[in-house]
């Protein structure tokens, strides 16, 4: 059964995304991109895999249960009668992030086995953004036209590539310009987002109008 996350209360009206954590490397995008849904008042809703909770515990000084307290609603991997397995649960899409291969390829499929890759095939056919951090390199040859297929689908394949431009100081810097480049797909303006043109002294230019 889903349940609200600690101390968070879900007014009613706000926007719905879900949020899948695999098992990939990277699980502080998911972890950040939770934290900045909170910011931005979008009420979240989390499945986890279990080797997402492993690489929580490899990666990250928190429990599995801490990031679970970061969402607004959180729902058991195996739970396919939760509300995000069906398309008449409305929602703004999913962000999968990170997403591993086996997900990735899932989705790709259509064979589903999990709640994470059901939410995430129910995104597509209801023609939801479906934005999927892809981790993994290199590529072979199986993996590029899986996801040619989620492309052609309309999936929206993001790897999490560091944005140098944007002069990262830190970790944090590298995972919030990503996170914040997620959002932007889906119409989102999240703060901790450095802009070429806006934010970078480098990347402004001088208006030419007179």
């Amino acid at each position: 059964m889903p349940r609200t996350g600690q101390g968070k209360s879900v007014a009613a009206g706000r926007e719905r995304l879900v949020v899948g954590l695999s098992g990939a490397s990277g699980v502080a995008y998911g972890i950040r991109l939770l934290e900045a849904l909170s910011d931005l008042q979008i009420e979240s809703h989390l499945v986890m895999s279990k080797p997402a909770e492993m690489t929580i515990g490899y990666e990250t000084k928190l429990t599995p249960k801490q990031v679970a307290a970061k969402a607004d609603h959180l729902y058991g991997i195996n739970d396919i009668g939760a509300p995000i397995a069906s398309g008449s649960f409305k929602t703004i899409g999913m962000i999968v992030a990170p997403c591993s291969v086996r997900s990735m390829s899932e989705i790709a499929t259509g064979v589903t086995t999990s709640l994470l890759t059901r939410a995430a095939d129910v995104t597509l056919k209801e023609r939801r953004p479906l934005i999927l951090m892809v981790r993994e390199t290199p590529l072979h040859l199986g993996h590029l036209r899986n996801l040619v297929s989620l492309a052609e689908m309309g999936a929206i394949i993001l790897p999490p590539v560091p944005a140098f431009y944007a002069e990262p100081k830190t970790l944090t810097d590298l995972v919030d310009q990503m996170v914040g480049k997620a959002l932007d797909l889906l119409g989102h303006d999240w703060p901790d987002m450095k802009r070429w043109g806006e934010d970078l002294t480098k990347g402004k230019r001088k208006s030419s109008r007179k």
